[in-house]
């Protein structure tokens, strides 16, 4: 794993911002548990809880010119940007005033003003609509740089290998940020026999094929991300083409459902009193909440004591109350707008 930065080196200021992208990341995804489970709406979706260090320590060293695309497991990368919580939550109820009119739901959710260009369902999509952001800003001489968050099962897609290529190729200011939440589960097993997902021993032997610089890091770990991400994104900056982060994390409990379930609950208390940790899933919570590591960090830094770090956590569970009230609030599209920005 690459860690070339701690808690310690990224400061106080990155570490308490970075730490509040995932506050409200993990907020609004407890947001979308709930309102699925009141029968707010019925389309599959999914959730981004124990993912959260990925996301917000990539996000963090993004400008607000640079472009992002996504796959299905989206929320988090949205509201993690910036984008309105209310309109991200209205759009996944369908409602009017959701970003996309209410049209594209939770699997197309996007907020292009942001610079936030799509979510692609199709797995791999997105690495595909990244190298072309890439590209056109290649072509406009921008100072920019494209980021593309993808799944490990991505990696089986013709698509995201001919990505590689043509950026290889063409030097092209893209990153490319697989978040593998399979942990173990890929490279030949105990027998020499591969597992479903790839018969190479690491994903990175993938994209270094094409020359393309790999960086792998713990994904539950911000300040490690982080740094992953800064100089990822400076040697897009500099002109020396595209880069591949593989960010390792175990995947939550409840994402292992086909549908999303809440099998943990967040108490940020557990970060400085473990004996609180209970429970089927205390060794998740105990050894791979994110969250839960960067508050332990936070303080054991002196950047901010226990209540201050538990005022931040209020208010992001209070911006996220508005927003659900917000959403369920907003009207659902007129009847005759079925028809609006369709084209065949």
């Amino acid at each position: 794993m690459s860690a070339s930065m701690t808690t310690a080196t990224l400061g106080r200021e990155t570490s308490l911002s970075t730490f509040e992208r995932m506050l409200a990341m993990r907020h609004f995804e407890e947001a979308v548990i709930r309102l699925y489970n009141d029968g707010r709406f019925v389309s599959h979706y999914h959730v981004y809880i124990g993912q959260e260090a990925t996301g917000a320590g990539v996000l963090e060293t993004l400008g607000d010119e640079d472009r992002i695309c996504t796959t299905h497991r989206n929320h988090g990368h949205i509201v993690g940007r910036g984008s309105d919580a209310g309109r991200a939550l209205a759009e996944i109820l369908g409602r009017a005033s959701g970003f996309n009119g209410g049209r594209s739901g939770t699997l197309h959710l996007c907020d292009p003003a942001r610079g936030f260009l799509s979510t692609s369902g199709i797995v791999g999509g997105c690495a595909g609509l990244a190298t072309g952001a890439a590209y056109g800003i290649k072509v406009k001489r921008q100072p920019h740089v494209a980021v593309g968050f993808f799944g490990d099962g991505a990696l089986e897609e013709g698509l995201v290998l001919e990505s590689f290529n043509l950026a290889a190729l063409w030097k092209l200011p893209v990153v490319y940020v697989c978040e593998n939440n399979s942990a173990g589960a890929i490279g030949p097993q105990q027998g020499g026999y591969p597992t479903a997902v790839t018969a190479v021993e690491s994903f990175a032997r993938l994209p270094a094929a094409y020359g393309i610089h790999t960086i792998k890091v713990d994904g539950a770990d911000m300040a490690a991300v982080y740094s992953a991400s800064r100089d990822a994104v400076q040697r897009c900056r500099a002109g020396n083409g595209p880069v591949f982060i593989e960010a390792v994390t175990l995947r939550w409990p409840g994402s292992s459902p086909l549908w999303p379930e809440q099998a943990t609950t967040f108490d940020l208390d557990q970060a400085w009193n473990p004996a609180l940790i209970a429970g089927p899933h205390a060794d998740w919570i105990r050894g791979h909440d994110p969250l839960l590591r960067a508050a332990s960090e936070i303080v054991a830094q002196e950047f901010a004591t226990p209540d201050q770090l538990k005022a931040r956590d209020r208010a992001a569970r209070e911006r996220i109350a508005k927003a659900v009230k917000f959403a369920i609030e907003s009207p659902l599209p007129a009847a005759e707008s079925a028809f609006s920005d369709v084209f065949a």
